[in-house]
């Protein structure tokens, strides 16, 4: 496998590589390498196009036809799929999507200070409100301070050093008198 990832040339089919540096690749002696792709050849996995002589490294193609003859067996263990592959089978068809979609939390209901501020919030960005200001619950709104409560400390963290300008903006929008909003975790 190493030698076909780093070093085989599929456009042209052929492998062309030195045993000394074929043996640095797996990590062997050059005796060894000698030996398991003499083994290699005589089981027809690997061809020889061209022997190596004087300074010139040998080049070899691979016998896929032969490595997939004697692998058959074994085409189950790795998946239909692939067996669907190989001997040409039409593929399952794919599923309409393969979009997962993010668990939508429902904006609450009422006339609360609250649900306000959400529905003005997704209606500027659905995606982020659903992902960060949905998850909030509010503690406590006095005359000037909104106070937040996010379900982790990352969660209330991110809202403070990303999106508490947005958040202060549209609770002003809602109430003028708000000019804190206070975000703790727990």
């Amino acid at each position: 496998m190493s030698l076909i990832t780093t070093r085989y040339n599929w456009q042209s089919d052929e492998l062309s590589i030195g045993q000394r540096e074929i043996a640095r690749l797996w990590s062997v002696d050059e005796r060894t390498v000698k030996r398991e792709m003499s083994k290699l050849r005589n089981l027809g996995w690997l061809d020889q196009k061209r022997a190596g002589a004087r300074g010139r490294v040998a080049l070899f193609s691979l016998g896929i036809e032969r490595i997939l003859l004697d692998t058959k067996p074994e085409w189950a263990l790795i998946g239909p799929d692939f067996i669907e592959r190989l001997e040409g089978k039409p593929a399952a068809p794919l599923p309409e999507t393969n979009v997962v979609p993010f668990q939508r939390i429902p904006l609450p209901e009422g006339d609360g200070f609250w649900p306000q501020v959400l529905g003005l919030l997704a209606s500027e960005d659905l995606a982020t409100c659903n992902a960060w200001f949905m998850p909030m619950a509010m503690l406590d709104c006095s005359a000037t301070r909104l106070h937040l409560m996010a379900p982790s400390r990352f969660h209330a963290a991110y809202v403070r050093t990303h999106l508490i300008e947005r958040l202060r903006v549209i609770a002003r929008r809602v109430d003028p008198s708000i000019s804190e909003v206070v975000i703790d975790a727990s």
